[in-house]
């Protein structure tokens, strides 16, 4: 019973405990096609509007690149989708396997490091309204964002190296976190991934967000002057960020945790390993809903966005609309006028 062979474990050395795993072929193409579905929209809808915007603000420039982030991940869904529904068979090479892996830590770790800039953006403008002045500019906005994407960058790289294809049961697949025989090197790397990018960075908007909420509920002091839709605004922010972290990222994070030191440390515990392995196979396509947040965050943080998006959209639909036809002569028509104000 103990003894099982490549098919389950991924190599040619015997493996005590076997995964059951069919429910991946089933759940996790269905849960990348929603994602894929509702952020290509949504992704699309706010850099659609943000285009349209004749001058940013220091968030825009944050969420801009939020959603190119999001949208380089979308795209590279229908890759994994295929490769799912096809039992877990990879036929795209192992390039692009390695390029479908640091998408998904690039967008996942992009976007913790950008809602970081954002959340130290809000809580300077509430908490030093006059100090922060000179750094609310949106030439420091770009070189924090470009500095977000370096750091991003050095902590992705070696995932290049991790990521690779292999052969179970004569079939091609692409590892998820990396090939078996290198699980144990990958682990210190997965742990310092998790403190660096995650933990670190959710220290920092935890304390940002603390300090905001006690200056808002200050009815004296630096947030007195502030009326209540800024009010309003900031606490749906605040609620918004903590959602995202306790629904998606903190989750991920944690499963992923527990399963890492269950393969490296505890993997002769089957029903564990098994119970680990499902918890983080089941979140890992969850989290990608954090693609779906920066839109969510631009729209509900304002109602000015919300009116812009319907606005637009009722103009575009206008104008895919058949225009009727008017009975008479053209002449009949007011100088200027459309089919539409004749009627």
């Amino acid at each position: 019973m103990k003894m099982l062979n490549k098919t389950l474990n991924g190599t040619s050395e015997t493996a005590l405990c076997p995964l059951e795993e069919n429910y991946k072929h089933i759940l996790l193409p269905l849960a990348y096609s929603l994602v894929f579905v509702l952020g290509l929209f949504l992704n699309g809808a706010m850099l659609w509007l943000c285009c349209c915007t004749k001058e940013w603000t220091c968030t825009t420039i944050y969420l801009v690149n939020l959603a190119v982030a999001d949208l380089l991940y979308i795209f590279s869904l229908p890759l994994l989708i295929i490769s799912y529904a096809m039992q877990d068979i990879w036929i795209f090479g192992e390039l692009l396997c390695k390029m479908v892996r640091f998408l998904f830590y690039n967008n996942l770790y992009g976007s913790i490091l950008l809602l970081t800039c954002i959340s130290v953006h809000r809580f300077l403008g509430i908490c030093y309204p006059i100090r922060s002045l000179a750094y609310m500019t949106r030439r420091l906005a770009v070189i924090g964002t470009a500095i977000s994407w370096i750091l991003v960058l050095m902590q992705l790289l070696p995932s290049l190296i991790y990521a690779r294809t292999g052969f179970i049961n004569n079939q091609t697949v692409c590892y998820d976190l990396t090939s078996p025989d290198n699980f144990r090197n990958y682990y210190a790397y997965g742990m310092a991934l998790t403190v660096s990018g995650f933990l670190c960075p959710f220290l920092i908007i935890l304390i940002c967000y603390c300090l905001m909420i006690r200056s808002l509920l200050q009815t004296t002091g630096k947030t007195s002057h502030m009326s209540s839709a800024v009010r309003a605004k900031s606490i749906r922010t605040i609620l918004l960020v903590c959602g995202l972290f306790a629904v998606c990222l903190a989750p991920f994070h944690i499963t992923r945790t527990v399963y890492l030191y269950v393969r490296v440390h505890r993997k002769a515990d089957c029903p564990l390993l098994q119970g680990a392995s499902l918890f983080y196979k089941i979140w890992r396509p969850l989290v990608g809903l954090n693609s779906c947040f920066s839109p969510l965050l631009y729209f509900l943080s304002s109602q000015t966005n919300r009116v812009r998006l319907i606005q637009e959209l009722r103009l575009h639909k206008a104008d895919l609309l058949p225009r009727p036809a008017v009975k008479g002569k053209e002449s009949d028509i007011p100088s200027g006028g459309s089919s539409l104000a004749a009627e």
